[in-house]
């Protein structure tokens, strides 16, 4: 059992009956009264953030998550599907626990898959940037740059993006997987 004192950000806990991440949390002392702790907690099933206030005589469960790393391999039309590069065994996720992560992920890619207890895989963390090649993009008009700005492209996962004007179809991009802003010509 946990208190309010182990809260720290990165912490994964069982509150109501779900498992939840600590985004944020701010520990107060009031001049009067005892201290507590306010924060905010994201849902490891649906995202959903909440914010609660936690007590000293409150206990939770804290959850220990391994991670491992693992390559992307494909999507086999039900999972999508990693190996472990050591062992060579491969791995499904299904598709909602990847999300919108997908429009990041190409093939042979690094990622790093969070597992409860129990094997229960509760996240994937992408690299900072990933390398993707442009396959549709508006062309470059001769004058466009005195605006500033950009275009809109769509990467080769269907990623659409805005990026300057001088990038063209067919080139290499990286992308901050955080934002999914443009960053630079790869």
């Amino acid at each position: 059992m946990a208190g309010m004192n182990d809260i720290r950000n990165g912490l994964i806990i069982t509150f109501k009956h779900d498992l939840f991440e600590v985004v944020e949390f701010q520990h107060v002392k009031p001049g009067k009264g005892a201290a507590f702790v306010r924060s905010k907690l994201k849902s490891l099933r649906t995202g959903q953030v909440i914010e609660n206030t936690f007590r000293a005589s409150d206990k939770f469960d804290e959850v220990r998550v391994e991670k491992q790393h693992k390559q992307y391999l494909y999507d086999d039309g039900s999972f999508y599907v990693f190996m472990d590069n050591n062992t060579y065994e491969q791995m499904q996720v299904p598709y909602d626990v990847v999300g919108d992560l997908k429009l990041f992920m190409i093939e042979n890619i690094e990622v790093t898959i969070k597992v409860a207890p129990e094997n229960v895989i509760i996240g994937i963390e992408l690299p900072i940037t990933v390398e993707h090649k442009i396959t549709e993009c508006e062309p470059n008009i001769k004058g466009n740059t005195a605006s500033g700005g950009g275009k809109s492209a769509t990467t080769e996962t269907g990623l659409v993006l805005t990026v300057p004007f001088f990038v063209e179809e067919g080139e290499r991009i990286k992308i901050d997987t955080r934002t999914g802003n443009y960053i630079e010509r790869a």
